[in-house]
């Protein structure tokens, strides 16, 4: 267990790739069951009643977008190592966020929370796009790429299924 943080906390610090997780389809099923109860819970501190339904979609296109890409580039015997890094190094942002918002004021300014939330952020983005480097032998800036337009995917997918 050890092994897998250590791995994790390379990964978060751009050293290491999901290369360095066990291809373990327990580890994965676990971890993306421990993000979704994490994101459950969020979403209910935020009395967000979607936030099951909204993590769901959220995560089965990243699956399917995940593999898609890993078929693509043949390289499919990589999807449990992937998908455990995204579903791990997203316990730990979600972790830092949860933290974040907690000590947010919506009455007052508070610049350098909104600064920190920023830069976690970009972090995040990086450390998704060094994953998807890793997984799918590709440039950075192509990882970056993936990344973000999984991201605007996922808010458009959120968005249509869930306006009010």
């Amino acid at each position: 267990m050890s092994r897998i943080l250590t791995n994790l906390a390379k990964m978060l610090l751009l050293r290491g790739g999901p290369q360095y997780l066990p291809a373990s389809w327990r580890l994965m099923a676990l971890l993306v069951i421990v993000y979704l109860a994490q994101n459950f819970a969020t979403g209910q501190q935020l009395e967000d009643e979607n936030a099951v339904f909204k993590s769901l979609a959220a995560i089965s296109l990243q699956v399917f977008a995940l593999a898609g890409m890993l078929y693509w580039r043949r390289h499919l015997e990589r999807f449990a190592q992937t998908l455990s890094a995204l579903a791990g190094v997203g316990l730990v942002f979600n972790a830092i966020t949860w933290t974040l918002l907690t000590l947010s004021d919506p009455g007052s300014d508070q610049p350098l929370l909104a600064l920190t939330w920023f830069g976690v952020f970009i972090w995040s983005l990086f450390v998704d796009a060094h994953i998807y480097r890793n997984a799918l032998s590709v440039s950075l800036s192509v990882g970056m790429l993936i990344t973000v337009l999984l991201l605007a995917a996922s808010y458009i997918t959120i968005e249509m299924l869930f306006l009010v």
